[in-house]
C-alpha cells in the first residue's frame, strides 16, 4: 500500500469517528439564547422520558448557573427528528449541575432518536435576564449531548447515551472580536 493510500484511509477513518453537530446555540443577540437542529445524524440510538430529555454536558462554568432552574421557551418548535413538537420546549439547569437540559418539547411521552438518522428538527428561543445571559456567554463552545439525562449525575447511568455533540455559533469569543471591530469601524468614520 502506497503512503499517500495509507495516509487518505487515515484521514477517512479518523473523520467517521467524529460525531456529529446535532444543535447549535446562538448568542449572537444580547439577553437571548437560540437553539437550533442541524441535519446531523445520531451516533447511536436512544429513547428517554419526554421529562428528562436531554443534556448539553459541561455547557456552564458554574454549577447551577443561569436561570437555575425551569425557563420555558418564548417560541420553539425544537424536538427530536422522530417525535412531533408540542411547541414548549424547556430548559433545566439542576442546582449542581453544569449541564443545559432541554426537556417537555414533545406531544410524545417517550422521545427516540435512531442511529444514523437526524437528530433533531426545528429550534425554540428563550429570552434571558443579563445575568444569566452572561453565563451563557462565558459557557463552553461545543460538548457532548446526553439523552436520557437531565442533570450532570445522570451521566454514566445504564439508559445514558451519547449521542453526537453541540456548538456555540458563532463562538462567545468571536461576538467581542466583531463588536470590538464595529467600535473600530465606527471610531475611524469620525
Amino acid at each position: 500500500m502506497n503512503k499517500i493510500a495509507m495516509i487518505a484511509g487515515l484521514a477517512i477513518a479518523a473523520s467517521g469517528a467524529a460525531a456529529d453537530i446535532l444543535l447549535e446555540i446562538d448568542l449572537s443577540t444580547t439577553n437571548q439564547v437560540t437553539i437550533s437542529a442541524t441535519n446531523g445524524l445520531a451516533s447511536q440510538s436512544a429513547s428517554a422520558s419526554n421529562f428528562t430529555g436531554m443534556l448539553l454536558a459541561d455547557f456552564f462554568t458554574t454549577p447551577g448557573t443561569g436561570f437555575g432552574g425551569v425557563l420555558a421557551a418564548d417560541s420553539g418548535d425544537l424536538t427530536t427528528f422522530n417525535n412531533p413538537s408540542d411547541g414548549t420546549p424547556s430548559g433545566f439547569v439542576g442546582s449542581a449541575s453544569v449541564g443545559l437540559n432541554i426537556w417537555s418539547f414533545s406531544t410524545a411521552g417517550t422521545v427516540t432518536v435512531d442511529a444514523g438518522v437526524q437528530a433533531f428538527t426545528g429550534s425554540a428561543t428563550w429570552s434571558l435576564d443579563a445575568a444569566q445571559y452572561a453565563d451563557f456567554l462565558a459557557g463552553a463552545t461545543s460538548g457532548d449531548i446526553y439523552f436520557g439525562a437531565d442533570t450532570d449525575d445522570d451521566i454514566g447511568g445504564a439508559s445514558v447515551v451519547n449521542i453526537g455533540t453541540y456548538r456555540v455559533v458563532p463562538a462567545p469569543g468571536a461576538l467581542a472580536l466583531l463588536g470590538l471591530g464595529g467600535l473600530a469601524t465606527a471610531r475611524r468614520r469620525r
